[in-house]
């Protein structure tokens, strides 16, 4: 297992490095629909239709894309389409972990499968508008996310249960506890504090998620980052949730020792519309 992840970790970086660091962002908002384009595949199979439909949802999240990508979208200020996603996202996560796993077969499929392909596609826009912004700034919000998981699986694991009594949703995610997530959150806070301060000593072109902020006061930043981390784990439990209604321990075996796409973008989908969201209130 641990050679299959290696080995699935260093194709996968070897296809998204070079066209991250690209000069033109076309290859990387490229790479990113083919990925997320089978995230939709895998959508469609997790809410129970065969093959040809999964293939039918993927198609859609293609063309869906592709009809933003010509009106174009990826080079449009969209501050109002951020601020409804970001707050559907908040109200969307808040009711479905109150729902529990329980609640999920009582919404009708198609709009499950509709949510999810606007929920890809947003992810994906969000993604391409950052890295239109700058390689800095698409980078910021990608290791926030890396940093409050990697900090939130070795503080749950020092310190799991040490200090409350509860899991953090126990039916959803056992090995979750509170305080993985109280560790994830110390970790992105850290991170921030140490890429602003690199920024400001390197004099970065294009200035980071945390740099727009912390122009804005650092209390904003603080709050910012907490909120993003926050929504990084709700984004977890969400796909945790779907894929205990759908029995399935992974989103699917595309990515050898890593189950699915969704596995591993989980956490993105609602903080990549929510960190355009926070940068677009800093911009104005």
């Amino acid at each position: 297992m641990l050679k299959q992840r290696v080995i699935t970790a260093l194709v996968l970086l070897a296809i998204l490095l070079p066209a991250l660091f690209y000069p033109s962002p076309m290859p990387f908002t490229l790479v990113v629909l083919v990925l997320l384009a089978a995230g939709a595949w895998e959508w469609g199979r997790l809410n129970g239709l065969g093959q040809g439909g999964s293939v039918a949802v993927g198609l859609a999240c293609v063309v869906l894309c592709g009809l933003s990508w010509q009106m174009g979208l990826l080079a449009r200020p969209l501050p109002a389409l951020w601020t409804v996603a970001g707050a559907l996202w908040v109200l969307a996560a808040a009711w479905l972990l109150r729902g529990g796993v329980a609640g999920w077969p009582g919404i009708p499929r198609a709009v499950r499968l509709v949510a999810g392909v606007l929920a890809l596609w947003l992810a994906w826009l969000a993604a391409s508008q950052a890295r239109a912004m700058g390689i800095n700034f698409l980078l910021s919000v990608l290791v926030l996310v890396w940093v409050a998981d990697i900090f939130a699986y070795f503080a749950g694991r020092a310190f799991g249960l040490k200090f409350t009594r509860g899991k953090l949703a126990p039916a959803i995610s056992p090995g979750k506890s509170w305080e993985g997530v109280w560790g994830g959150m110390a970790g992105v806070v850290l991170l921030a504090a140490c890429w602003v301060a690199a920024d400001a000593r390197l004099g970065a072109g294009v200035a980071s998620l945390y740099t727009l902020l912390a122009a804005q006061g650092w209390w904003l930043l603080l709050i910012a980052v907490l909120f993003l981390a926050a929504m990084s784990v709700a984004g977890d439990l969400v796909e945790s949730l779907i894929k205990r209604s759908a029995g399935a321990k992974d989103s699917s075996n595309l990515l050898p020792g890593h189950g699915g796409v969704l596995d591993r973008v989980d956490a993105l989908l609602p903080t990549l519309p929510l960190a355009m969201m926070l940068a677009s209130f800093s911009l104005r």
